[in-house]
């Protein structure tokens, strides 16, 4: 794993038990309860408690985030191998949404019908990532094969008692272990909940008046009054994505990869960021930041509201074929801020700094990379990362991120898109070597989302994030995706004002 999987790794200091919502399939009636997973990898499979309970998802080892040598010749052809692998998982899970009625009858249906085939697709593709590396002149590691078994992760039977959300102070927030009934959404039976039956479901809900306050430490890197380091800021206004620019692609981790994302992600910035987009595409593309010196691109998941609509990529790759379903809803307000770091000055970003913050596979991976929180306005003391807030009246969403801000002083990218970065230490200071850079911090409010009910341990029109099928649409999978294009001249005031404890824009 990179420097920023170490056990230090949660930024946002939001503590979160295993406890997941997930489904139960009884007796042929649809229950919700609770489903354990560990939070840490163990040989890239989740530990799982079951007492015979069907399987609600799919865990396979992702084995991008452990490919950290990768001659750079062999990154792009790796890059479409790995987004293959996720393709295949995607349309195993899609098999397991599709044939609960044969799982009940067979108790081996899973392994024989689904995870069997899929293993066997993936050993075929793990090979072939070991073809690229090696034919690169690099050295595939030989056991790749043992990254190819996934496993179904069941639910827990009915009736047994669950965690609960441990928000960071200690305080056990109770409102797992619950046999919340039902399962349905709109009036219709949908499986692991939701519009497009794989979630979200009832207790990947919280009011937010129910966190605990200060349940988030300081960001990342932010220097406070008293601190010794930058203290400046530079805010840079790119809009909202009034443009409506989005797609399902990932340049950074799937280049050249059409819908390597599997879900849409809202783009501000650079106009011209889709898979094929080259360095020079992204240098020369448009911007929607009023500072046309700020070519950067910014990019997350879109929110969707599950009121039984549809959007217009009902019918499209990264849309319903994919399982993201529902309005989507643009942010209100995007704050794209750059800080400093607590103990020191920063220096420039180079030129196509790349930085993923976060995991689109959280809830299968473990919790090492988790990293954006939730809140509501008038509620920002109280933020979590592992559910989605209900906000009062008057009180609209918030989803905030703060990027790694160490970086190793000689890539832009790294293999697995991660070790070339770092976040700080407690202390405040970059490690191994690594300079502390301006730390982008994003937040996004959404005063046009409802809030969701519930009710009879059911969520109404809930609202979630676009994610992979078999996250099911977890709230501890958001993420963000940064790349640097300003030009050297407005890099260099960012630094200057940030050095100089100005707050710029």
């Amino acid at each position: 794993m990179g420097r920023n999987t170490r056990k230090r790794r949660m930024p946002l200091a939001t503590k979160v038990t295993a406890g997941a919502a997930a489904l139960a399939l009884g007796g042929g009636g649809l229950v919700w309860a609770n489903f354990y997973a560990s939070a840490h990898e163990d040989g890239g499979h989740n530990r799982t408690k079951s007492r015979g309970a069907q399987v609600a998802t799919i865990n396979c080892p992702d084995v991008g985030q452990k490919l950290t040598k990768v001659p750079r010749q062999a990154r792009r052809g790796v890059a479409k191998e790995l987004a293959l692998l996720d393709r295949q998982i995607t349309d195993a899970y899609t098999r397991l949404a599709e044939t609960r009625q044969a799982q009940a009858g067979d108790a081996s249906y899973v392994d024989n019908a689904i995870l069997g085939p899929l293993k066997s697709k993936r050993t075929a593709t793990l090979d072939r990532i070991g073809i690229n590396i090696n034919r690169a002149g690099g050295k595939a590691p030989r056991d790749l094969g043992r990254f190819a078994r996934c496993q179904g992760v069941p639910a827990e039977q009915p009736g047994n008692d669950g965690g609960g959300q441990d928000q960071g102070n200690g305080q056990d927030q109770g409102d797992g272990g619950q046999n919340q009934g039902g399962g349905q959404d709109n009036g219709q039976d949908q499986g692991n909940g939701g519009q497009a039956g794989n979630g979200p479901v009832a207790d990947d809900f919280i009011k937010i008046e129910d966190v605990q306050p200060n349940s988030r430490n300081l960001p990342n890197g932010l220097a406070a009054n008293g601190d010794s380091g930058s203290t400046g800021t530079f805010t840079t206004d790119c809009g909202t994505n009034e443009n409506a620019l989005r797609n399902s692609d990932n340049v950074i981790a799937a280049p050249g990869v059409s819908n390597g994302a599997q879900h849409q992600h809202d783009y501000v910035g650079n106009q011209a960021n889709n898979a094929f987009a080259s360095d020079e595409d992204l240098a020369n593309g448009e911007t929607s930041c009023r500072n046309q010196g700020d070519r950067s691109t910014y990019f997350w998941p879109v929110l969707r509201i599950q009121d039984g609509t549809q959007d217009i990529d009902q019918g499209q790759p990264g849309g319903g074929q994919d399982g993201n379903v529902g309005k989507i809803v643009a942010p209100t307000e995007a704050e794209l801020k750059f800080v400093g770091n607590r103990t020191s000055d920063v220096v420039a970003m180079p030129r196509a700094l790349r930085i993923i913050t976060g995991d689109a596979k959280s809830f299968t991976n473990g919790l090492n990379n988790a990293n954006t929180s939730w809140s509501c306005t008038g509620f920002e003391d109280r933020q979590v990362t592992d559910k989605y807030p209900i906000c009062p009246e008057g009180s609209g969403v918030v989803r905030t991120t703060a990027f790694q801000s160490c970086w190793d002083g000689q890539n832009t990218d790294s293999a697995n898109h991660r070790t070339h970065m770092d976040f700080v230490e407690a202390d405040g200071t970059c490690s191994n070597g690594f300079q502390a850079i301006p730390q982008l911090q994003v937040r996004l409010v959404y005063d046009n989302i409802p809030a969701p009910r519930i009710e009879n341990g059911q969520v109404v029109n809930p609202f979630a994030l676009d994610s992979f099928p078999e996250q099911l649409h977890k709230p501890i999978t958001d993420h963000n995706d940064f790349i640097n294009f300003f030009d050297e001249e407005l890099m260099n005031q960012m630094v200057e004002c940030i050095n100089s404890g100005q707050d710029c824009q």
